[in-house]
């Protein structure tokens, strides 16, 4: 492996100890001293047998009180706070692609938006019946804009991307009653379920939450990825760096937080202006270096290679480094303790979203129409800022790793149209991925997504969860904060091969490829089921019978939920580190472990032992290869 290893979680908490010493001289604190401050949890919550729906309560369910003052049991209240989760999970994803919809048509030849990927929208146009040809590509672009619109409102019908699935799975949507219809109808649909006196019927609860689900996965968050690509670029391969080490004590440090691309590319086309640069050395700086976190970082990375400097559990360590001018967000994810942690330090805190307003902020209200006036304003005050800089609070911990990032669907299948010597035309297709599988080079895939969150030991999962994987010849595609443990870990190095299997290795050496793809950001989780989708029309299998799994170690978001609903309702079973809430009633835990099946062909399956985790999710692999006898 010559000079390379991999940056341990241990390292990674050492680093964290030392910012945290650094927080202790200047009075701040730290969600480490929160989470002690916040425990014991509330046992009521947990197990999801709380109800606060309307003002006669609130009610909790108890051996001595087994319904509520209505008479709702456990199970209803269980599956009714399940439902408003998802539902709060996929608002959230699909108001993001909503408004990527609207960036797309503020999009203009001479605007502060291009459309850089016009193939792909016309692809897009062609797959909704719409016509090309002699049309102006923004004039197109404007038209998609209010037909992907229109998909939030609609009044019949289902969603569009749909018909991207296997005939099969869209068969069994409909059937069934899952398939998503307009997705502001769906998420009003769950809240009007779960309103005082409506469903307490577990069964009707879990079908409209894969419902809600879906209506995020292939309708809001597909539209967001599909969209965000026309307007930035469809990722393609591309190094970068990872962790705390990629800030430059010597620069101004502008870290992008959060999940909306819109801002951040913008904050990036200004950093890279020689105006600004020159304006940065005028004020004491050698240039600018722009940083991310959490999702809007893996939005840049994949396009722009601009490094990552951690995921959702480090984001107050950039302004602990002491050397962070501004922290620039938009919506999710972002923590309201940023507001009075950068107060004892001299960074700028700025939130840019009307959706996502925080005290202790410098709010620079953030929208297409302006897009390029506000990120000029926003990289100004922090290059300004810089001149503010306390030397003696100033520590980067020298921590950074390489990271290839970028692997889209369509760099996938181009990528791995060089593994196999197949002498048939297999390019645009994913026959050379199937070869690879089938011949059992490799064993099957894992999709592992999701979160940070101190109930486990943060990074710990995903990290050793891929290194063992990866041992026993399992490729790993990941998107959001488990992609970027990965990269801080060294995953995403091209070197990590030696990690692998045989097989894995001998795949990533013809490919030229690490064995953790980077996907992209949450709401990419998309592409993973345009992937699955294009894999089972290849093999002409089910997705359910593909020796494919999904993964959230260490969610924590309503958006996570969202996720992993619509995940299992396109036939992929999905292995959970952190109960759902649903303890409470053994009637839930049995639907969604199992039951979901009879709708959908796939279930989840929690535990939260990491080692026990893993081993179930090989065993899952080996039953679907055995399954289709490979």
């Amino acid at each position: 492996m010559g000079d390379f290893k991999l940056t341990t979680v241990e390292e990674m908490e050492a680093a964290t100890a030392r910012l945290l010493e650094t927080g202790a001289k200047v009075g701040a604190d730290a969600w480490q001293i929160r989470v002690k401050n916040q425990t014991p949890h509330c046992k009521f919550g947990e197990q999801g047998i709380c109800c606060r729906i309307c003002s006669m309560g609130p009610c909790r369910i108890t051996p001595k009180a087994p319904r509520g003052i209505c008479g709702c049991d456990a199970h209803g209240i269980v599956g009714r706070n399940y439902l408003k989760f998802t539902a709060g999970g996929a608002a959230t994803h699909s108001d993001h692609g909503r408004e990527i919809c609207h960036t797309l048509h503020e999009a203009a030849a001479d605007g502060a938006y291009k459309v850089k990927d016009p193939e792909k929208l016309i692809r897009i146009a062609h797959e909704w019946g719409v016509e090309t040809e002699g049309k102006d590509i923004y004039d197109l672009a404007h038209e998609m804009a209010e037909i992907g619109l229109l998909e939030y409102g609609k009044p019949f019908g289902y969603q569009r991307f749909l018909d991207r699935m296997p005939q099969h799975t869209k068969d069994l949507l409909i059937k069934n009653e899952i398939a998503p219809r307009a997705i502001d109808r769906e998420v009003a649909s769950s809240l009007h379920m779960t309103h005082m006196g409506c469903s307490s019927k577990p069964e009707a609860l879990v079908k409209q939450s894969l419902r809600c689900g879906l209506c995020d996965g292939w309708g809001g968050s597909m539209m967001g990825t599909e969209f965000s690509d026309v307007l930035f670029g469809t990722p393609k391969p591309i190094d970068t760096e990872a962790n705390l080490g990629v800030m430059n004590a010597d620069n101004v440090n502008i870290v992008v937080h959060g999940h909306d691309p819109s801002l951040s590319e913008m904050i990036c086309e200004y950093a890279d202006d020689p105006e600004m640069i020159a304006y940065a050395k005028e004020m004491g700086a050698k240039g600018i270096t722009v940083s991310g976190v959490c999702c809007t970082s893996n939005e840049v990375a994949m396009r722009r290679g601009i490094p990552m400097a951690g995921n959702f559990l480090q984001q107050e360590n950039v302004v602990l480094t002491g050397a962070c001018e501004a922290i620039v967000v938009d919506v999710q994810c972002i923590f309201p303790a940023l507001g009075p942690l950068s107060k004892c330090f001299h960074t700028k805190f700025i939130t840019t979203s009307p959706i996502a307003q925080m005290p202790d902020s410098e709010f620079i209200r953030f929208n297409a129409h302006t897009a390029a006036e506000n990120a000029k304003a926003i990289v100004k005050m922090a290059i300004e800022n810089f001149k503010n800089r306390k030397p003696d609070l100033v520590y980067i911990p020298d921590m950074k790793q390489k990271a290839t990032v970028g692997y889209s669907v369509e760099a996938i299948v181009k990528v791995l149209d060089g593994v196999t010597n197949s002498q048939v035309d297999v390019t645009g297709t994913t026959k050379p991925l199937l070869e690879c599988v089938t011949s059992g080079v490799i064993r099957g895939a894992v999709a592992m997504v999701g979160c940070n969150n101190p109930k486990i030991r943060p990074d710990y999962a995903h990290i050793e969860l891929m290194k063992k994987l990866i041992a026993n010849d399992i490729i790993i595609v990941a998107s959001g904060c488990s992609a970027q443990a990965a990269a801080k870990a060294g995953l995403m190095d091209k070197r990590a091969k030696d990690l692998c299997g045989a097989g894995l290795k001998r795949v990533c050496e013809l490919a030229d490829i690490p064995p953790v793809l980077h996907m992209g950001s949450c709401v990419d989780i998309s592409r993973m089921m345009i992937l699955v989708s294009e894999l089972a029309k290849d093999s002409g299998l089910k997705i359910s019978q593909l020796p494919v799994v999904g993964c959230a170690p260490e969610w924590m978001s309503e958006k996570a939920v969202s996720i992993g609903n619509y995940v299992i309702a396109t036939g992929i079973d999905t292995f959970l580190g952190v109960d759902p809430y649903v303890s409470g009633s053994d009637q839930m835990g049995a639907l969604l472990t199992e039951g979901t099946r009879q709708w959908v062909e796939a279930a989840f399956t929690v535990e939260t032992d990491i080692n026990k985790l893993v081993d179930l999710m090989i065993e899952r692999i080996e039953e679907k290869r055995a399954a289709i006898g490979i």
